[in-house]
C-alpha cells in the first residue's frame, strides 16, 4: 500500500525502511531535510512539507505520524486534519498520553478522517526489522485497511487491534510501565551481584540466565551486549532518564485505585538516580540504550 511517513527520526526511518522492504510506498517527510535524503536513499519519495506529502499520496491516503508526544504530535495532527479528506487514514505511532490520542480522533472524526493510536515496541530494532504494535481506533472494520500493513512490518502475532481511539497507546502505556519495572529489578540484581563477595563476570552471567533461565529474554540479551563491551560499565553515569510512561501508568493506577508498588518504586528509584549515581543506574541506562537508542549519561 502507498503511505506517507512523517517524522523521520530513529524509529521514524527505520519503519520507512521496514515498510519499503515488504511492498509498500513510502513518502517521507521530516523537518530535517537530510533525513528525507536518507529516506529517499531507502526507497521513499521525498516531501518538502507535510501539504507537499499529502499531495503526493492517493485516496484513501493513509498518513503515519512519528514525532515527539505532546505539542509536536498535536500540531501535526491538527495540520493533517485539515490537508486529509473525509474516508483518508492518521495515524499516531508515537508514544502520546492516551487521552490526548482520544482528543485528537474526536478532532479527526469531525472531518470523517479515520484516526488510529498506535502504541510502537520493540525498539530500533524492531522498527527495522520486524515491530510490535498496539492499534486503537474507530472500528475492526476500519483496521481491514490497515491491516495489510501491519502483517507486513510486524512480528508474526506482534500487531493487535485493541479496540476503540486510545486503547492502543493505554496499553503501550501500561506495557511501559511493566518495562521500568523489569529493568529496575535486572539493574538491582546486578547491582547485588557487584557489591557481593563474589567475582562474577557480568557478561558471563547475563548469557547463562539468557539460556533457559526463569528470567531470560530480550533485556537480559541487551545487558549481556552492553557488560561486552565494559562489563563495569564504568563510563556510563548511574542516571536513569524516563520517557513519561512509567509515570502515566501510576497516575493511572492511583486513578483506578489498582496498587503498582513494582511500578511505581521503579519509577522513584529513576529520579533519585538523577542525583544518586548506582550500578542498578548505570545496567538499566544502558539497557534502554540498547533497545531505544535512548541517550546516556557518561562519566565526566
Amino acid at each position: 500500500m502507498q503511505i506517507g511517513m512523517i517524522g523521520l527520526g530513529k524509529m521514524g526511518l527505520n519503519l520507512v525502511k521496514n515498510m519499503i522492504r515488504n511492498g509498500n510506498e513510502v513518502v517521507a517527510f521530516d523537518l530535517n531535510p537530510e533525513s528525507v535524503e536518507l529516506a529517499v536513499a531507502a526507497g521513499a519519495t521525498g516531501a518538502t512539507s507535510n501539504a507537499d506529502l499529502v499531495s503526493k499520496l492517493n485516496g484513501p491516503r493513509t498518513v503515519w505520524i512519528m514525532v515527539p508526544a505532546g505539542a509536536p504530535t498535536d500540531s501535526t495532527v491538527s495540520d493533517m486534519v485539515s490537508l486529509l479528506s473525509e474516508g483518508d487514514y492518521l495515524i499516531d505511532g508515537g508514544n502520546s498520553f492516551y487521552e490526548d490520542s482520544i482528543r485528537h480522533g474526536k478532532l479527526a472524526a469531525e472531518e470523517g478522517i479515520n484516526f488510529f493510536d498506535c502504541g510502537t515496541s520493540g525498539g530500533m530494532n524492531g522498527a527495522l526489522n520486524a515491530g510490535n504494535f498496539m492499534i486503537g481506533g474507530p472500528s475492526a472494520e476500519k483496521f481491514e485497511h490497515l491491516k495489510p500493513l501491519y502483517e507486513g512490518i510486524a512480528e508474526k502475532d506482534g500487531y493487535l487491534y485493541t479496540g476503540k481511539v486510545g486503547s492502543g497507546h493505554f496499553l503501550k502505556m501500561v506495557h511501559n510501565g511493566i518495562e521500568y519495572g523489569m529493568m529496575g529489578a535486572i539493574g538491582e540484581g546486578f547491582d547485588v551481584l557487584e557489591n557481593s563477595q563474589f567475582d562474577y563476570n557480568n557478561e558471563a552471567v547475563a548469557k547463562v540466565w539468557n539460556h533457559g533461565s526463569v528470567v531470560r529474554g530480550w533485556l537480559m540479551e541487551l545487558a549481556e551486549e552492553a557488560f561486552s563491551k565494559d562489563d563495569k560499565l564504568s563510563a556510563i553515569a548511574g542516571v536513569m532518564h524516563s520517557s513519561g510512561e512509567g509515570k502515566w501508568t501510576v497516575q493511572e493506577a492511583l486513578k483506578e485505585n489498582v496498587a503498582t508498588p513494582v511500578i511505581t518504586a521503579s519509577l522513584y528509584e529513576r529520579y533519585a538516580s538523577m542525583t544518586d549515581d548506582s550500578f542498578t543506574g548505570k545496567v538499566v541506562s544502558a539497557l534502554r540504550n540498547g533497545f531505544g537508542g535512548h541517550a546516556m549519561d557518561m562519566k565526566k
